[in-house]
Formats: structure tokens, C-alpha cells, sequence
């Protein structure tokens, strides 16, 4: 089993692991890991990215590697990696949250996944997170990539898609939008919707902003006959 790497700075450390639903019942008991994630989340599509440029395949076109990177920091891949680093056993989580099943809740082991890797490249630097990250995505990417084509074709980021059908018939990127977000802290649910020249094309609803757009994304590629 992959470990997960040391964060010297225990209060970072911390942090990283706490959900604001464990702040919102201990106000004084240290900060939530929202703004870690934010970090995480952008230090991961760089080395991600990074890693795809690298690959050992001339057959990775952008287009496969914008797919290929969708694939592998989404939600429920990175809740994956979680669970298996054990990210589950010691998040802080409210009452609310664990009664909810939030040890096990994907977009919660997603969001500290993305937390702790925010905070251990504050701790350690770049280097040591790439040294991390790699091995543990090229696996993923290397069972990905052995897909079938057209098992493939499911990975196919549907925001891409959609983007790409925009431009060609009317020369302008969609624009996703918030519509609503309801539900407590630990399971926030955001709706989405999709405009192109005011138009709305589709509406999606997930855990993240990210899943809640790409549901849009889907429901738009089926109104224009695409998927």
C-alpha cells in the first residue's frame, strides 16, 4: 500500500485534513483545508499535465491529453487515491459529516486529497510532490491508455466536447454558470448550467462545481445531438 508523504509542519498538516464541517463545530480548534484545496487542485493539474507532455506515447495529441488529464484528477479518481492512502481513517470531519458516511464519501476524500497535496507543497516544495504524484498517477494513466479505443471514448471530457461543437458553430466558447447550491457543508450539491450566446444548452447538478459543469456539458452534447 502507497503511504502518504510527511508533512513536517503539523499544524499545516492538520489543516490540510480538517473539512469546515469540523470547524464549523469547533471554531476555535484551527482552520478548515478550503484554500489548501484551492492549491492542491492547481498543483496537481501541473504535474499531471506534466507528467502526460512526458509520456512515452507520440500518439498523445493535446486533445488525448486534455481527455487523459480530465480523467485522472477527477473526482472519483482522486477519491480513489484517498481511500487507498488511508486519507479516510483520519480526516476531521462534524458529527454531521461521519454520520453521513463521510470517511467513505468520494468528493470528501477527493477535496482532502487535493488539501494535503496543497499543503505538503507548501511544506516540501515542487520536487517532492512531483516525486510523490508521478509514480502514483502513471499507473492510472498507463491502464488508462491500454483501454480500448472505444472504451476509451468515455473519458472524453464532455466539457471539451461541448466546447469544441461552440466554436464551430458559433465561434465563441459556452459559459458555465452556478445556478444554485443547496444541502450542509459535508454535502454541498451545485446545479450548473451551460450558455451559449444567452442560450441554455444544459444543466448539470454533482458534489463539486467541476462535476456539476460537466453534467451540463453531457446534457448539452444530447440536446445537440452529439452524444
Amino acid at each position: 500500500m502507497d503511504k502518504l508523504p510527511i508533512i513536517k509542519d503539523q499544524k499545516l498538516r492538520l489543516r490540510a485534513l480538517t473539512h469546515r464541517s469540523y470547524v464549523n463545530e469547533h471554531p476555535g480548534d484551527g482552520k478548515d483545508n478550503e484554500r489548501l484545496e484551492f492549491l492542491g487542485d492547481a498543483v496537481l493539474g501541473f504535474i499531471v499535465g506534466e507528467l502526460l507532455y512526458h509520456y512515452n506515447s507520440e500518439e498523445l495529441s493535446e486533445a488525448k491529453m486534455t481527455r487523459l488529464r480530465a480523467a485522472l484528477v477527477d473526482e472519483q479518481q482522486l477519491g480513489k487515491f484517498a481511500a487507498q492512502l488511508g486519507m479516510g481513517e483520519i480526516m476531521r470531519l462534524g458529527k454531521g459529516a461521519i454520520r453521513d458516511g463521510g470517511y467513505q464519501n468520494p468528493a470528501l476524500l477527493s477535496d482532502t486529497f487535493e488539501a494535503y497535496i496543497g499543503a505538503y507543497y507548501l511544506d516540501a516544495g515542487i520536487e517532492k510532490v512531483r516525486e510523490f504524484i508521478t509514480p502514483l498517477f502513471k499507473k492510472v494513466a498507463d491502464q488508462i491508455i491500454g483501454i480500448h479505443a472505444e472504451e476509451a471514448e468515455s473519458l472524453i471530457d464532455s466539457k471539451n466536447r461541448f466546447q469544441q461543437w461552440a466554436l464551430a458553430e458559433f465561434g465563441e466558447n459556452p459559459k458555465y454558470v452556478i445556478i444554485d447550491q443547496f444541502g450542509p457543508d459535508h454535502a454541498k450539491e451545485f446545479i450548473a448550467e451551460v450558455r451559449v450566446r444567452d442560450q441554455v444548452y444544459g444543466s448539470g447538478k454533482g458534489r463539486r462545481k467541476q462535476d456539476a459543469q460537466k453534467k451540463a456539458a453531457e446534457a448539452a452534447l444530447k440536446k445537440v445531438g452529439i452524444i
